[in-house]
């Protein structure tokens, strides 16, 4: 799965989680203090950053930029030079890392539109309570600004899509043309045609869709922290128990802990059920395939077993999936109200105008999102993971190992199924 696109994987990826962490760490005690004593320093705290495409030539922006592009390419290239050999290095090494800087650049645009939101709202206050001064043109140059920053947005991420759907597609080459050239130890095993013909589509895509939302939600929190933490400046209250020192911080965090590990807990069957699931549908198609051409197969008798392990399985779903969205979606709704809820005291004493209630909504909702990584992803790392496993018996296959548990045990409950160890 990895081997064939990735140069030694383990190493890959372990070696990028700590160049990463490196990085953050070197930027905030190396990097900032470097650029604000050579004049590339963010804004004072109390100033209003730029609205519009000017966040983006910011001077402490140019100098991150700069910095993120010297790090990834460091990395990069020690990897580049290190699997020199490798057929797929180019689009593993480097695609990978124009997906990272993209993801980044998504980050900066909402940052981008979250400036903008405390002007754009502060102007919709006042113009729904009669504040002298508002006119037509102001509304009309704060849209304008809207729609710079978002076509900007549009035209990455149209070519960004693109690229990724290549960058897919080569993963998923990679794995195919891998597993054919041990086809004859794998074609034996239950759905091996499946397993190379979608699994590895299914499994590429879907890594990467959680690879680009993990990374997304790091490149959040490192932003969007920062922002939270200032913005809890304006809420020093909070209902039931009063006053908190950086408040929206810290609710942010509870919130989003609360959160996953209620999800996790109560969705953790759910990854072997599906796993299970494709395991008995590959076993009731391949029988009824083999009674395409063979009279004495798919008989009444073996397809009505084969059908009632497809309904057995499905009705146990069925009930493991009706609490875990029950839980689930308790929690989407409880989280719709619950910023507002805990906002009530300052909302009430006025602190707070509709624009940085705006900023707070925002900069609150990313932190959480961002920490709430595995109850937004978890439907999909069930998928991945069942994925995950149907593909593991291809690997022990190749290395001449035994088949995992449940192959093994499916393997000798199924009735019509043929195999033969590679």
């Amino acid at each position: 799965m990895f081997h064939s696109f990735f140069p030694q994987p383990k190493a890959f990826f372990i070696s990028a989680t700590i160049w990463s962490i490196v990085c953050i760490f070197a930027w905030y005690f190396i990097g900032e203090p470097s650029a604000v004593s050579l004049g590339f320093g963010p804004p004072p705290a109390d100033a209003q950053p730029p609205i519009g495409l000017g966040y983006f030539i910011m001077p402490d922006n140019l100098f991150f930029y700069a910095y993120f592009l010297l790090c990834t390419g460091l990395f990069c290239g020690f990897w580049n030079l290190k699997a020199r050999n490798h057929p797929w290095a180019n689009w593993s090494i480097w695609g990978s890392a124009l997906i990272i800087l993209v993801t980044y650049f998504g980050v900066q645009v909402s940052v981008a539109i979250n400036n903008w939101r405390r002007p754009f709202g502060d102007l919709l206050q006042n113009a729904l309570s009669k504040q002298p001064g508002v006119t037509v043109e102001n509304f009309y140059s704060l849209i304008i600004i809207f729609a710079q920053i978002a076509f900007l947005s549009i035209f990455i991420g149209a070519l960004t899509d693109f690229f990724t759907s290549h960058y897919i597609f080569r993963w998923r080459q990679a794995m195919n043309d891998f597993y054919m050239s041990k086809w004859e130890k794998l074609r034996h095993i239950e759905g091996a045609s499946q397993r190379v013909q979608e699994d590895t589509m299914r499994f590429s895509s879907t890594l990467e869709t959680l690879g680009i939302s993990l990374i997304n939600s790091v490149m959040t929190l490192v932003v969007f922290l920062p922002i939270l933490f200032a913005l809890s400046s304006y809420v020093s209250e909070l209902p039931f128990v009063g006053e908190v020192p950086h408040a929206l911080f810290w609710l942010a965090i509870f919130w989003s802990i609360f959160g996953t590990v209620l999800l996790a807990v109560t969705g953790i069957k759910l990854p072997g059920l599906n796993f299970k699931n494709q395991r008995v549908e590959a076993a009731y198609r391949k029988e009824l395939v083999y009674g395409e051409d063979h009279e004495d197969r798919a008989q009444p008798p073996t397809v009505k077993e084969l059908f009632s392990n497809v309904r057995r399985n499905y009705f146990r779903m069925y009930f493991h999936y009706l609490y875990f969205n029950v839980v689930r979606y308790l929690y989407v709704q409880a989280d719709a109200i619950f910023l507002i809820t805990m906002l009530v005291p300052t909302i009430v004493a006025g602190k707070i105008t509709y624009g940085i209630y705006q900023q707070i909504a925002t900069a609150f909702g990313q932190v959480s999102n961002s920490f709430q990584y595995l109850v937004n992803s978890w439907t999909t790392i069930i998928e991945l993971l069942s994925i995950h496993k149907r593909l593991k018996a291809f690997e022990a296959a190749i290395d001449d190992e035994p088949l995992p548990s449940i192959d093994r045990h499916y393997l000798e409950q199924e009735p019509g199924t043929i195999h033969k160890d590679g």
